[in-house]
């Protein structure tokens, strides 16, 4: 049989409705041409469920479903050979990486066609892969459609699957001999539904290519983010979100050797493939580079046959860990993302050359690199496996960069839960406990310091599988070869969860492997006077919101005591039976906190050893607040939907969503707290919002919210104001002031794409409760402000030494010290809270959630 050319399957196949009588094609099951309309998302899941009952080299996953419902599904394709032995080729993969599965938490289940259910665990455990056969397929998965809004790609995942199991495709069934490819055809269902759900209501009887139509505008909040507005490709280490979550259980069951994130840009862009642009992460090894070229080469070899534009080595870089390219990477894999142009194209839009562009051309694009990937997928098997095997093995006997150990005091159990969660998602191995004293680089004081470890503290060997992605989740400060990066160049876990770390160069392996520990006991106690809690971590911000949705009251002290034989500090929960005097009481509070796994302390009577008694001025009562969050147009959409998401999915407490423009009608008295996220805020409404503050409200203003109060009457928030240099001379210019070729480095002059500061903290203002006297702060700009006057509170202050790690460009490093970050205004009977740098972002600072929990609950009580 005479051998047919990749580019001619790709022109064949995609005129052809169907190349086999038994297996229908995407045409002929949808009944429309695939790029003559946009396909819904259960039809994409309908047929491929169809087809993984029509073909017998296809196994079907339903491996979750989205916050509104929506299936997540997965295909395996493989050989008549290989389809029926996955389970084996998973297994023995893993074993190739040295991994072993324990038995732990089940996070999710399978649902796979023609096979069994099966549980998943969130532990792993170093194997060693002596039994492991390099003479095995090769896995290749392909992730279509992570943001909703660039929807081609998963039209094209119907075309690509219906390619690989058409029986006439002899080319593609000899690639599968060696090769197991999986299709993830959309990761952001909900998002895309927004998207399709838009273009289909405002679309005419043909699609308008004109670039002013309404159909290339898409409304906020666009459907490029999830449910909750976050975007997943950006989510893949932090696992915030419950896509991302049930996805990350399938991935590191299978860790495979290619991964392909499919993308849309702008599109006026040509198509970009890898090589990506620099900076690459230190860790990346040679041969993961090699291959991002050998592939690049080999799509381009198609395109160019085509006469399709590309680009490569620009503007996607591989640093920022989080990534659906990255992360494969850190994880073993040839990671790697292809961006078609085409955000907002819709059916088809003239670009700025005069083209047009249409679905069905972006759908060819991302088919020829889908089909090129698979093809060197098959070519490069053997090579691929070893290379994976050869990471894997690295990791396990010489893991990267300096630090052999990290030890993590235990001193804040609820954090110390929080970050072995993610470890565990992450498949990341640590333990508990040594029998030493270390040397090490402590995180906080940037010193190396002695410490000797307590039975209780965290301690993680970097001689582990996943050793290359600790170290880049964990390193203090990241190496950054090229500034001008993609995204945020600083995350180091330590200082993004709170907890103090050290960095030791030495090997050690932890005395334990988990710790036992009893959960609190607290019985209900008829005789007490009021029971107290602690307030240091968000599980006592779940606990606060669970009482006062129960309608408790609970108070909380301004300052330290001592009752009952321990100390408090300032911000501790009293749950008094003063005012919560009905039946059932004590069995309330005491049940809520067993269902948190939380401690209480009851106490017998209000007289106090130190400090102030509980009926003292200084007990605060906290009243049930009613928050409103402020959404839509101007509002930035994922700063919103962390504010959202943390109150409904992580506190569980009530917030209502207004939009924007619905302010200047809304009532604003019906609410106590107010949220403004980031945004670019038209006409701020600064005198309602003062009125309403004078009131008794209490404003919250984050990141450019912030900005929108600058010289705004009754606030007294001011940008703090450039130095300047008195030497200047004004009138003599020089004779040529920058050079266009210089552009972008003369930018990142002023950049800062993510940076971690170290602000001076005063934890004795609300604002400040349960945190040390340092808060490490994520900074995206160089915003600051002026101090606030005397009758403020400047709460959280940045000096010359507070840059601790990530890229800054050297104007805004000069300019960011000796100024404002956080503050509280008193205004009228209300409150003003500014947070110049997102306390939250992404959701995976966690340290930042008690800073936010601080501002809404305790701040003007």
């Amino acid at each position: 049989m005479l051998k047919r050319s990749l580019l001619s399957l790709i022109f064949l196949a995609f005129v052809c409705t169907s190349f086999s009588q038994n297996i229908q094609s995407p045409e002929t099951f949808l009944g429309y041409k695939l790029g003559s309309q946009f396909t819904p998302h259960y039809k994409i899941v309908e047929y491929f469920r169809y087809i993984a009952q029509a073909s017998k080299n296809v196994k079907l996953v339903q491996y979750g479903t989205t916050n509104e419902g929506r299936p997540l599904i997965a295909v395996f394709i493989a050989s008549d050979e290989n389809i029926g032995r996955l389970e084996e080729i998973r297994k023995n993969n893993l074993a190739l990486a040295g991994i072993e599965e324990v038995a732990g938490e089940e996070v999710a289940g399978e649902k796979v066609a023609g096979g069994s259910s099966s549980g998943v665990t969130t532990r792993t455990a170093t194997a060693t892969p002596n039994t492991a056969t390099t003479s095995a397929p090769v896995i290749c998965w392909l992730s279509y459609n992570v943001h909703g809004n660039e929807p081609a790609s998963s039209e094209t995942a119907m075309q690509v699957l219906f390619e690989l199991v058409d029986a006439s495709n002899t080319q593609v069934h000899a690639w599968l001999k060696n090769t197991v490819v999986v299709i993830d055809p959309c990761l952001n269902p909900d998002g895309r539904e927004r998207y399709v759900n838009f273009y289909n209501s405002v679309r005419g009887a043909v699609p308008d290519a004109n670039p002013s139509s309404r159909e290339h505008a898409e409304p906020w909040p666009g459907g490029r983010i999830n449910h909750y507005y976050f975007d997943l490709n950006r989510d893949w280490a932090w696992q915030t979100q419950k896509e991302t979550q049930a996805r990350m259980v399938l991935f590191t069951k299978w860790l495979p050797q290619i991964h392909v994130d499919y993308h849309e840009q702008g599109y006026n862009a040509p198509y970009y493939f890898a090589p990506a642009a620099e900076p690459f992460h230190k860790d990346i090894t040679a041969w993961q580079r090699e291959f991002q070229t050998t592939i690049g080469k080999n799509n381009a070899k198609y395109f160019d046959q085509s006469g399709w534009l590309y680009f490569t080595k620009q503007e996607f870089d591989l640093l920022y860990p989080s990534y659906g390219d990255t992360y494969p990477i850190y994880s073993g894999s040839i990671g790697m993302t292809y961006e078609q142009g085409g955000i907002s194209a819709g059916l088809a839009v003239v670009m700025r050359t005069g083209d047009t562009l249409t679905l069905a051309d972006r759908i060819a694009h991302h088919r020829a690199t889908s089909l090129s990937t698979i093809e060197m997928a098959s070519a490069y098997a053997q090579k691929l496996v070893d290379e994976f095997k050869k990471f894997y093995d690295n990791s396990r006997t010489n893991p990267p960069g300096e630090y052999k150990t990290y030890i993590i005091p235990n001193d804040n159990s609820d954090k110390m839960n929080a970050l072995t969660k993610l470890l565990d998602r992450n498949g990341i191995e640590y333990g508990f406990g040594l029998k030493s004293t270390v040397t090490g680089y402590n995180y906080i004081t940037a010193k190396t310091e002695q410490y000797n470890v307590a039975a209780a503290d965290m301690v993680i060997s970097a001689y582990q599988p996943k050793s290359v992605l600790l170290h880049v989740l964990m390193e203090p400060k990241t190496f950054v070869a090229d500034s001008n990066t993609y995204d945020i160049t600083a995350w180091s876990l330590p200082y993004a969860y709170g907890v103090k770390a050290y960095g030791v160069k030495e090997q050690f392996k932890p005395t334990v492997p988990t710790l036992n520990t009893l959960n609190p006991q607290v019985s209900a106690n008829p005789h007490a006077y009021a029971y107290v809690s602690a307030w240091q971590s968000v599980n006592d911000v779940k606990f606060l919101a669970a009482l006062l949705k129960k309608g408790i009251k609970v108070r909380y002290s301004e300052k330290p005591f001592e009752a009952a034989g321990k100390k408090f500090s300032a911000g501790s929960l009293l749950i008094t039976r003063a005012g919560n005097d009905f039946m059932g009481f004590d069995q309330e509070v005491t049940q809520t906190a067993a269902s948190f796994n939380h401690g209480l302390t009851p106490l017998n009577s209000g007289f106090v050893e130190n400090g102030a008694d509980l009926g003292s001025d200084i007990i605060r009562y906290i009243h049930q607040p009613r928050v409103m969050l402020v959404t839509g147009d101007g509002v930035s959409a994922e700063a919103m939907g962390e504010v959202w998401h943390f109150f409904e999915q992580q506190i569980n407490y009530p917030i209502t969503l207004v939009r924007y423009k619905d302010l200047t009608r809304t009532r604003l008295s019906d609410f106590d707290v107010a949220i403004f996220p980031d945004g670019n805020y038209e006409d701020f409404p600064s005198d309602k919002l003062e009125n309403w503050v004078h009131d008794g409200g209490k404003l919250i203003a984050i990141e450019g919210a912030v900005a929108q109060l600058v010289d705004k009457k009754g606030f007294d928030i001011k940008k703090k104001e450039d130095k300047k240099d008195d030497k200047a001379d004004d009138k003599k210019l020089p004779a040529i002031i920058n050079l266009y070729g210089e552009r972008e480095k003369d930018a990142i002059r002023t950049s800062v794409p993510g940076a971690i500061y170290k602000i001076n903290l005063d934890n004795t203002h609300p604002l400040g409760f349960g945190l040390p006297e340092y808060y490490y702060s994520l900074k995206l700009s160089d915003d600051i402000y002026d101090y606030l006057g005397d009758n403020d509170w400047n709460v959280g202050t940045i000096k010359k030494e507070g840059y601790v790690s990530g890229f800054v460009g050297q104007k805004s490093k000069e300019k960011i010290n000796d100024g404002l970050l956080l503050g509280v205004q008193s205004m009228g009977r209300g409150t003003v809270v500014y947070m110049v740098d997102d306390p939250i972002f992404r959701s995976f600072w966690e340290n930042g959630k008690l800073l936010l929990s601080n501002a809404v609950f305790m701040v003007g009580e």
